[in-house]
C-alpha cells in the first residue's frame, strides 16, 4: 500500500525549502550545489521531491530555457505554523495548553526565555 502524502513538509523537503527560502528561488542543479556533499542527493530525487512540493503548494515554478526555476509560495514562517498546528493536532489532542505543559517539563528554559514567555502570556490575556 502507498504511503499517504503529507500536506506538511517532510524533513528531507524541510532540508530542500530551507535552500529555496535562502537563494529565494534555485534551479534543481542550484539546490542540489546547496547541499552538504556527504549528504546529497540524486539529481533525479531532488527534481522528484521539488516538483511533489510544488504539488503540495510549497513551490511555484518558472520556465528558464530548459530549466524549471523553482520560487517558495510559502513563507517559512507559515511552513513552520503549519507544521506546529500539525504536532499539536497529531501528538497534544489540539491543545496548546498541552504543548506548552510538555515543553515546561521537559526543557531547561533560561530565565531570560522565562520572563519572555510570562511577558508572552501577560499580552495575551490583555487581548
Amino acid at each position: 500500500m502507498a504511503r499517504k502524502k503529507s500536506a506538511t513538509l517532510t524533513e528531507g523537503e524541510q532540508r530542500l525549502m530551507e535552500v529555496i527560502w535562502k537563494l529565494g528561488s534555485g534551479t534543481v542543479s542550484e539546490v542540489l550545489e546547496q547541499l552538504p556533499e556527504r549528504h546529497r542527493p540524486a539529481f533525479n530525487t531532488v527534481q522528484t521531491m521539488l516538483r511533489i512540493m510544488e504539488q503540495k503548494g510549497y513551490l511555484r515554478h518558472a520556465e528558464s530555457g530548459r530549466a524549471f526555476v523553482y520560487h517558495p509560495k510559502v513563507a517559512r514562517v507559515d511552513a513552520a505554523r503549519a507544521a506546529l498546528k500539525n504536532v499539536v493536532n497529531r501528538f497534544f489532542h489540539g491543545s496548546a495548553e498541552l504543548l506548552t505543559v510538555r515543553l515546561l517539563e521537559d526543557e531547561q528554559l533560561s530565565s531570560k526565555e522565562l520572563a519572555r514567555l510570562r511577558a508572552l502570556i501577560d499580552e495575551a490575556e490583555q487581548r
